[in-house]
């Protein structure tokens, strides 16, 4: 067993089932109110001991899309229980050609913990993770609120305050990073850590369908591309992100941290990488593994 940095939590103290406001439907899924929780349970443990498992649709294959969303909202409020902030959102699968693949019309999306964020130029214990891989991405923040339906890029552009450079660190929880979209949603689309820094710009200041992103670990390329790989514009999944949450009734409110989805393929690290993201016009932001 490795490490386990965050405490679990006793059942007592958590929150009611729903409590807690996320991107799932409650009891609108084919799994009941215990199972949820035990597999909430059994995916967060997962991360905090740094142990992985088999995909949970191996034992629930007719689980559906609400059940996963349960999941997820079960994990985030299992985590408010013990005291931790909900400090972002971020959007998984922003490739248009990888939805096709999976036969899914939009983007997954997930929430990242304070104890995710890494320090501009800080250190990542791989320790405390199974098997992380890095991602680059283009960071939002919203200057007023974005509520769906009807949300687009314009819409958008209009709400952000700024966008900068952003390291995501995802690490599945299953096992050789093998699992369906279903499990990767139960299981907070793998987030683990994330990193931001450089120069924020405001959107008037950068294409961000052209710009150039570069990737490097241990001062070599490892991944080049440009923000149109997310969605053909990194803001649609944003605006998607908005129209998901607006089915419940939700907005992303003003001063929301959004992680746009990954811009190249997610790239390996271990114990002594370091790793930079340069983006064209944003300065860079950088962390190493120890």
């Amino acid at each position: 067993m490795k490490n386990n940095p965050h405490a679990r939590p006793q059942a007592d103290s958590l929150p009611p089932e729903g409590a807690v406001a996320g991107f799932g439907r409650p009891c609108a899924g084919k799994l009941d109110s215990a199972t949820i929780a035990r597999l909430a349970e059994h995916l967060e443990n997962c991360e905090l001991e740094a142990q992985d498992t088999h995909k949970i649709t191996d034992d629930y294959p007719d689980m559906d899309w609400d059940d996963a969303y349960a999941i997820q909202d079960l994990i985030r409020a299992r985590k408010i229980a013990r005291g931790h902030k909900i400090v972002g959102l971020k959007a998984g699968l922003t490739s248009h050609a990888k939805m096709k693949q999976m036969g899914v019309t939009e983007p997954v999306f997930g929430f990242m913990a304070d104890y995710y964020a890494v320090p501009d130029a800080g250190e990542v214990k791989v320790s405390e993770l199974i098997h992380p891989k890095v991602e680059p991405e283009i960071a939002f923040v919203t200057k007023t609120a974005l509520r769906g339906p009807g949300c687009h890029i314009g819409a958008v552009l209009a709400a952000t305050d700024f966008v900068m450079p952003g390291i995501e660190v995802i690490d599945s929880r299953y096992r050789d990073f093998k699992f369906d979209l279903k499990s990767v949603v139960a299981d907070n689309t793998s987030a683990a850590r994330f990193v931001i820094g450089g120069q924020p710009q405001p959107v008037a200041n950068v294409d961000l369908r052209t710009v150039g992103v570069v990737l490097e670990k241990n001062g070599e390329p490892v991944a080049l591309g440009a923000g149109a790989a997310v969605l053909g514009h990194p803001a649609a999944a944003i605006a998607m992100l908005a129209n998901m949450l607006g089915k419940r009734g939700e907005e992303i409110p003003a001063g929301t941290l959004i992680l746009s989805g990954g811009i190249t393929e997610a790239i390996p690290v271990a114990a002594g990488d370091a790793v930079t993201l340069r983006i064209q016009g944003m300065g860079s932001t950088s962390l190493r593994f120890v």
